[in-house]
């Protein structure tokens, strides 16, 4: 192989990496802001190049060969290193602090803890460019471009990845004074079948979410099955819906650290509430992280924390 031909095979070898990892040609030269013709036109040339069917292709899928299945091993192997490379490049050449920052986070953890505080942070680091995928998914953060992921879902088989515990919040059920004051408030999870509910069905799901407990005498968990008068699939509606006094609704405590403190919203059977969840951020655990990646990473960090230590107060 000559060597003016090394860098094309190279190059080809991650564009068909690039096109396996998103599924379609499309759906990788979107990612990479270039022509699903580039994309196939690269890997049928790796392909003659070498001899070598690595695709099978038809109108609305795509496979791996067993060929193609090899040449991706090495290539997925391939496309660390340079990933690697060009973030070393970065720290060394700018100190990686300009450049954009792909974050994936809660919506709703997002815009309560996060974006209050977000503009004078940005005006502070006017090098970083963000991008927000509103998810609160830990999968696939490579595959998806993720630099940090924050959220409140399981960590469980992440191999190779960077997790950190940011703290723990509670879920609460909870109720507006007014409601309390003219509907009383309820002593245990058997009376909520006496109240007005507002329920939450996830999006992503469709499933009506379940509300827990844990039994103040016995320790155990009790699960409640809500029949919520209104459900919403949004979670500041339903928060909203919560505040203006609809009923008795149950959720993350950070949806309103600020309502807690004046009054808005207030907490009912406390004495039930459930072991509390954790917050975590995750990244790829590369050799050579940019620094400006870090930079964001903390400032996620300090204002969580700073939420959870508001919600204590």
């Amino acid at each position: 192989m000559s060597k003016q031909m090394l860098p094309k095979s190279i190059s080809q070898l991650l564009s068909f990496v690039r096109i396996v990892d998103a599924g379609s040609f499309s759906e990788a030269a979107r990612r990479t802001n270039t022509t699903t013709s580039a994309m196939s036109k690269a890997v049928s040339r790796l392909e003659a190049a070498h001899g070598l069917k690595l695709l099978n292709r038809s109108t609305h899928s795509l496979s791996l060969t067993p060929e193609g299945d090899r040449m991706f091993e090495v290539g997925k192997r391939l496309q660390l290193e340079v990933e690697e490379a060009e973030a070393a490049f970065a720290d060394v050449g700018h100190r990686g602090i300009a450049g954009q920052v792909r974050i994936s986070a809660a919506g709703a953890l997002f815009r309560r803890c996060l974006m209050p505080s977000l503009s004078d942070f940005l005006e502070g680091h006017p090098d970083i460019v963000l991008e927000v995928e509103e998810a609160d998914d830990f999968s696939n953060i490579a595959q998806r471009g993720i630099d940090l992921a924050i959220g409140t879902g399981s960590v469980a088989g992440l191999p190779g990845h960077f997790v950190r515990k940011v703290g723990t919040f509670p879920w609460v059920a909870c109720a507006s004074p007014r409601y309390i004051e003219k509907h009383g408030a309820p002593a245990t999870p058997q009376d909520l079948a006496r109240h007005a509910l507002v329920g939450f069905r996830s999006p992503a799901s469709r499933q009506l979410e379940s509300w827990h407990f844990q039994d103040p005498e016995t320790g155990g968990i009790v699960r409640h099955a809500p029949r919520p008068r209104h459900i919403f699939d949004d979670p500041d509606t339903t928060w909203g819906m919560i505040t203006e006094g609809l009923g008795v609704g149950f959720g993350p405590a950070f949806m309103g650290s600020a309502e807690w403190r004046d009054g808005t919203v207030v907490e009912v059977l406390s004495e039930w509430r459930a072991e509390e969840a954790p917050i975590y951020v995750v990244r790829l655990d590369k050799r050579h992280t940019p620094q400006r990646v870090t930079i964001v990473q903390e400032f996620v960090i300090n204002r969580i924390r700073m939420w959870i230590d508001g919600f204590r107060e």
